[in-house]
């Protein structure tokens, strides 16, 4: 998952830049940006150095930056360049053991749980104001180590402190503990408390804002986190754990363990974890499910995607446009909620087809440091080998690919891939069942409006979703007929302080609002006899 409400705010500007001719930068470790100065310390050759990190070496356990226990690093490697950019300490099962220890003495007997929810507040403020601090550095950090665009990034990167300051407020006035009276007029306290110790696990294509999501509302209801963020983009983390010391948080109440898959399975199922926290694939999610109900340990998932944007009859093209462009492929399509099955009635299918086609053709691939690129590389060799393996399967099931479908021209090194478009796609074929995860559109044809819903719902995933028509009641209407977790008229908007989450298989529970604290709570009723 990755929430873009900055982006939501500038979609007019993002579609207006992709209109036009398609334009390919040529990747040249030598050339300077267009952009001036504002790209002088940005550039495909990104070091380390530039993220400042006081010890991409180390862990983040107990309060201390410690060795690990193992010997296996973890290689960050440029999606531009395809090299790597920097190695670092990969967790073993023995650093999961001490840091679950940690995050279980902080909690069972450390001050935090028992801090008030005014004091854990002003703490995660203070964390905010860490973060801010550090935003161009996490900004590049996040396009080196996934291709997005620096233009994108320096937006969206905003959110992370964003997320500590709105749960800092939130929880000094939440609340905790509510008076009720029984029949007999007995006094009943129906009390929220921590759930315990954290596990967050999360993905590569977002790793500071989607891990941010998590232990912002859980801090703040006074739950202690082990944190695994992605093997291929740990750094991010790193600069998290910085500033949570920064702000004095005490020892143990975050913990930084990044690691595979592997040790990832030793912690969901350490006994000392009470809930996991999880975004990432439903595949995974399922998995982390059936380990974690043996033990029945709390948890919560931010999974898959499938989102459909039906365009309506009535549907202006210009507006459709302003969202459906940015919003399609957003990072190289590696966004959870990325509209990537536009649903068209017959009547209106071959006009928006080649207004959409026209406008992604326009769209400039190149280096993502550049400040008018519009899509990167996706983010490792194994991406570009799925997205590869879905185009040559929508071809082979019939799909008419309109455009894209190859390397862009000039791009003989890197992740790249072209923006690509599939028409006549059938609702069944794989493409439009599939989260492809990639810059990959299917069009599907539809006949009123039942069979335009039937469609949209025509998949185990159920995440997000867009209605485009003149009439918004009209769009009202439709939007409570798809079976998403969030749908917006007329666009894509996605609030981090409005609750974020799927039907279906993508997912359980929310994220963002206040119903993304109320997950990191246990209800207890305490009667007065």
């Amino acid at each position: 998952m990755l929430l873009l409400p900055a982006l939501a705010r500038n979609s007019t500007q993002l579609a207006a830049g992709c209109i036009g001719r398609l334009e390919l930068h040529r990747l040249d470790a030598g050339a300077q940006s267009d952009a001036g100065e504002e790209n002088e310390m940005a550039s495909t050759r990104w070091t380390p150095d530039q993220a400042a990190m006081k010890s991409p070496q180390a862990l983040f356990i107990g309060g201390e930056w410690v060795r690990a226990l193992g010997e296996r690093k973890l290689s960050v490697i440029s999606p531009v360049t395809e090299e790597v950019l920097i190695t670092v300490p990969e967790a073993s099962e023995r650093d999961v053991d001490r840091a679950v220890a940690a995050a279980r003495e902080a909690f069972d007997n450390g001050p935090w749980p028992r801090l008030t929810p005014q004091e854990r507040g002003r703490a995660l403020i203070k964390v905010a104001e860490a973060l801010r601090a550090r935003l161009a550095q996490l900004a590049e950090l996040w396009t080196a180590q996934v291709g997005a665009p620096i233009g994108l990034t320096r937006y969206a990167v905003a959110q992370a402190p964003e997320l500590f300051e709105y749960y800092g407020k939130l929880i000094q006035s939440y609340p905790i503990v509510e008076e009720r009276r029984r029949d007999d007029n007995g006094l009943v306290r129906v009390v929220k408390e921590p759930v315990g110790v954290v596990a967050a696990i999360t993905p590569w294509n977002a790793p500071l804002v989607l891990l941010c999501y998590k232990v912002a509302p859980a801090l703040a209801a006074g739950c202690t986190i082990v944190s695994k963020p992605a093997p291929e983009t740990p750094l991010d983390a790193h600069i998290l754990a910085e500033c949570i010391e920064a702000a004095g948080l005490p020892p143990g109440v975050f913990n930084l363990v990044p690691a595979g898959r592997e040790v990832g399975d030793h912690l969901i199922r350490h006994p000392g974890i009470d809930k996991v926290s999880f975004t990432g694939s439903t595949a995974a999610g399922r998995h982390i499910a059936e380990v974690c109900a043996g033990r029945l340990a709390r948890t919560s998932f931010e999974l898959g995607g499938k989102s459909a944007a039906l365009v309506l009859e009535d549907a202006d093209i210009g507006q459709v446009l302003q969202s459906l462009v940015p919003f399609s492929m957003p990072i190289t399509g590696q966004v959870c909620f990325s509209l990537t099955r536009v649903l068209v009635p017959q009547s209106r299918a071959r006009e928006v087809l080649d207004a959409y086609v026209t406008a992604v053709r326009g769209t400039k691939v190149g280096d993502p440091f550049e400040a008018d690129t519009q899509m990167g590389p996706l983010a490792m060799e194994r991406q570009l080998k799925r997205v590869q393996g879905y185009i040559a399967k929508g071809r082979e099931e019939g799909a008419r690919l309109v455009t894209g479908g190859g390397r862009p021209r000039g791009l003989d090194r890197g992740y790249f891939v072209e923006p690509t478009v599939f028409a006549d796609v059938d609702s069944r074929m794989t493409i439009a069942q599939e989260e492809i995860f990639g810059p990959v559109v299917s069009f599907i044809r539809y006949d009123g409006i039942d069979d335009a819903v039937r469609k949209a719902n025509d998949t185990i995933y159920g995440l997000h979703g867009a209605v485009y028509t003149a009439d918004k009641e009209r769009g009202y209407q439709v939007a409570r007929r798809v079976r998403s977790g969030s749908v917006t008229v007329n666009g894509l908007i996605v609030d981090p302080k409005m609750p974020f989450g799927g039907f279906k298989q993508s997912g359980l529970g929310r994220e963002g609002g206040i119903e993304g604290l109320d997950p990191y709570f246990e209800t207890k009723t305490i009667y007065f006899a």
